[in-house]
C-alpha cells in the first residue's frame, strides 16, 4: 500500500480519491481539512516531505505570484502593495513549489499554471511541464488550463470529454471565499490521478518493500 501526501490540500479531493482506492492517503495544508480530519496535516507540508511518503501530490500551491498572467504586478504593483513585496512574494512561492519538486520522494506531481520567466529562474532545477489539461477532459464542463510537472509519473489521459464548455472559475465575482473556490480541484482530475497513477506508486512501494 503506497503512502501518498497530497499537499497544499484542505478539501481532500484528491486525498480522498487515494483514500477510497486503499492507499495510505494524507492531506496537509495551513488550513484545517473540510472533512476526515484524522486523515490531514494542518501546518507546512515542507515540515513533513522526510516521513517516508511513496508519492507526492501538490494539488495548488501558492500560484499568485508565479502565473504569468499576474507578471505585470512585478512591475506595478497592486493597490496596497508595494514592489518590494511582491518580489518577495515571488521569492516565496518559488521558494515552496522548489522544495515540492525537489523533494525527497519518488514519484512527484506538482500543480499550477502557466508560469512567467521571474518564477523560472528562481526554482531550482527547473523543468517544463510535463504536460497541460482541462477539466472538460475529465468529465467537467469547464475551461481552466492546468500544467504538471512530473516526476516519475506519466502524463494523464483524458477520461471523459465534455463538449459544453464555460470559464467558470475565471468569472468568479469577488468575494471573501473566492479565493479557496478558485484552488479548488476536479473530482474528475483527482479520480484519474488515482486511477492511473496508484497502480505505479504501488507497484514501486512493493519494489521498495
Amino acid at each position: 500500500m503506497a503512502k501518498v501526501l497530497v499537499a497544499c490540500e484542505y478539501s481532500g479531493i484528491v486525498r480522498n480519491a487515494f483514500l477510497d482506492r486503499g492507499h495510505d492517503a494524507w492531506s496537509c495544508d495551513l488550513l484545517p481539512t473540510e472533512n476526515r480530519p484524522n486523515r490531514h496535516i494542518t501546518g507546512d507540508v515542507r515540515d513533513v516531505l522526510h516521513d517516508g511518503w511513496d508519492c507526492l501530490i501538490v494539488a495548488h500551491p501558492p500560484c499568485t505570484r508565479l502565473c504569468n498572467s499576474g507578471v505585470r504586478w512585478l512591475s506595478k504593483p497592486p493597490k496596497g502593495k508595494t514592489l518590494a513585496e511582491m518580489w518577495q512574494e515571488l521569492e516565496e512561492g518559488a521558494a515552496l513549489f522548489s522544495a515540492m519538486w525537489n523533494a525527497p520522494i519518488p514519484h512527484v506531481a506538482v500543480e499550477n499554471p502557466v508560469m512567467h520567466k521571474h518564477a523560472k529562474k528562481l526554482i531550482v532545477n527547473y523543468q517544463e511541464f510535463s504536460q497541460s489539461i482541462q477539466p472538460w477532459q475529465f468529465g467537467h464542463g469547464e475551461v481552466k488550463r492546468t500544467c504538471l510537472w512530473l516526476r516519475n509519473l506519466p502524463n494523464l489521459e483524458p477520461t471523459d470529454i465534455v463538449n459544453e464548455r464555460v470559464a467558470r472559475v475565471h468569472r468568479m465575482p469577488p468575494g471573501p471565499n473566492r479565493a479557496r473556490e478558485r484552488s479548488r480541484f476536479f473530482t474528475g482530475v483527482a479520480e484519474a490521478m488515482a486511477v492511473q497513477w496508484g497502480p505505479e506508486i504501488d507497484k514501486a512501494a512493493r519494489r521498495v518493500a
